[in-house]
Formats: structure tokens, C-alpha cells, sequence
């Protein structure tokens, strides 16, 4: 594989790309290439944890960059117009992956494995990086350079945010076999672990308290780290009190999601919500 990390750093730090403008998209074009075969990621696991890769959102700016908005082509009714260095990706029978009729899209560059199923209509952009046999169900997004792991069940209208800005900021990571219900939103570098389970409606953000009754703490992103949700956990749709202002005398609350359990290898993921949410 070739190594771009280089060539694209220099490119990204340039004021004036027009004089190493083929230079700069030879490079985008064959980092586009990479991130399609999963050989260049946003972020990756390790043993000491994920780490990101700043070089890999530089290249899908400096894509940006160095593309002009163009018609490109796709079959009746639809048409779209976008920078000429993002089409969609064509996919082939031998990349094993369903793309249901009704209005998909995958953004070339984004590697998607063999056995996910997309439903329509689905967007995933570029960089992100889907892991085999999960599940994008309807009205639902991946954004750039999200990290979603294998076997994961993205519900209908979950909302995965990008994120490639800092291009140091680590992309929102959902973790293999996690179970995102519809209607959720993990935004802002939000860390879901493996097996965690979030009910309908929970939105997870850099902002977002979560309040574990099992562990008796509270979860909370730091300058250095992301929210995280532990490996297991069952996350669902809360409410804690205003104590301010006239938040008392008007009885008001806001939002935020609760850990009510944590799953174990012999609990399914809807017998884990039905004990709590009945």
C-alpha cells in the first residue's frame, strides 16, 4: 500500500494548490482508493486503544478542495450535483453488499464490507468505514469518517454524525454488535462499546452526562477523551431536574440518557430494552 501520509500533509499545508494540482488529486484519488478497500481508516483500533489519523481527514479535505461543483451522473429520476473529486461509489456483485432499491448512496471513499445491508434511503459519506454484516436501515446517516464496527444494527433514522473538523478529533466509534434504535443521534466524537445497546430516541453528544445507576457514576467526555459508552451497557431516554433559575417553579427537566443495565453474553438485545422499557 502506498503511503500517503506525506504527500497529502504537504499538500493540505499549501495556500495555493493550483502549481501541484495533479500531484494533489493523483494523491486524493489514490487515498479515495484506499479508504474504499479499508486499507487507510480515519481511526483504527489498537491494543493501547483507538487512535486517529489526522493525515486521512486532511486528504478528504484537500479532495474538497480541489474539486468544482458538477453534474454527475446516476439513473432516472435522480440527479445530483457535487464537487467533481466525490462521486458516488458503484458498487460490484463481488463486493457482497446489498444496496436496496429506493434511493441510497454511498460516497466513494467510504469502505463498506461484505454482508452490510443499506435500506433505503440511506447515505454514508466518506471516510467512514462499515464494518461486515451490519445493518443501515432506512433514513439513516454514517458520516464522515465514522467508525461503525461488525454487526451493528443502525435503526431507522439513526443519525451517526462526521466529524472532520479538527482533523485531530477522533470520529464517532460504534463498537462491533452494538444496537443503535431509531431515532437516535451520536454526534461530536461520541464512543459507543461493543454490545451497548441505545434505545429509541437517546442522543449522545461531547455535552451529554450520562448517568449510570448500575455503576453509580457519571460517564463525561474530558478535554482528552471522548463520552464513552461502555462495552454492554443499555442506554435509554432520561430526564434529571432544573435547578436553577426558575427551572424549580416551572417544573422543568431536560433530557438525557440513563444506563439502566448492562447486558450480559446470554441477554438478547430486545430482552435487554423490554425489562426496562415497558
Amino acid at each position: 500500500m502506498q503511503d500517503l501520509s506525506a504527500d497529502i500533509a504537504r499538500f493540505f499545508a499549501l495556500q495555493d494548490l493550483a502549481p501541484e494540482r495533479a500531484a494533489a488529486l493523483a494523491a486524493f484519488t489514490e487515498l479515495r482508493r484506499q479508504l474504499n478497500a479499508g486499507t487507510a481508516r480515519a481511526a483504527e483500533p489498537t491494543p493501547q486503544g483507538w487512535v486517529t489519523h489526522a493525515w486521512v481527514k486532511q486528504g478528504i479535505l484537500l479532495g474538497f478542495r480541489l474539486g468544482e461543483l458538477a453534474a454527475h451522473d446516476s439513473p432516472a429520476p435522480f440527479s445530483f450535483f457535487d464537487k467533481s473529486t466525490l462521486p458516488a461509489r458503484r458498487f460490484a456483485l463481488t463486493d457482497q453488499v446489498r444496496i436496496v432499491p429506493g434511493g441510497s448512496t454511498v460516497r466513494d471513499g467510504a469502505y463498506v464490507a461484505p454482508g452490510v445491508i443499506c435500506m433505503p434511503p440511506a447515505f454514508v459519506n466518506i471516510g467512514a468505514w462499515v464494518g461486515p454484516g451490519t445493518l443501515i436501515d432506512s433514513h439513516a446517516l454514517v458520516g464522515s469518517c465514522a467508525q461503525l464496527g461488525a454487526r451493528v444494527h443502525l435503526s431507522a433514522a439513526a443519525q451517526i454524525g462526521g466529524v472532520l473538523e479538527p482533523v485531530n478529533a477522533a470520529p464517532v466509534i460504534v463498537e462491533d454488535e452494538a444496537f443503535i434504535g431509531g431515532n437516535c443521534g451520536v454526534y461530536e466524537g461520541a464512543r459507543v462499546g461493543a454490545r451497548a445497546v441505545l434505545a429509541a430516541g437517546v442522543v449522545l453528544t461531547r455535552s451529554t452526562p450520562v448517568y449510570d445507576l448500575v455503576r453509580e457514576t457519571i460517564h463525561r467526555a474530558t478535554e482528552s477523551a471522548p463520552l464513552a459508552i461502555p462495552a454492554g451497557a443499555v442506554v435509554v431516554p432520561g430526564a434529571r431536574a432544573v435547578t436553577r433559575g426558575q427551572g424549580p417553579a416551572w417544573g422543568l427537566s431536560l433530557a438525557t440518557p440513563v444506563i439502566v443495565k448492562y447486558r450480559d453474553e446470554k441477554t438478547s438485545t430486545s430482552a435487554a430494552l423490554e425489562e426496562w422499557l415497558r
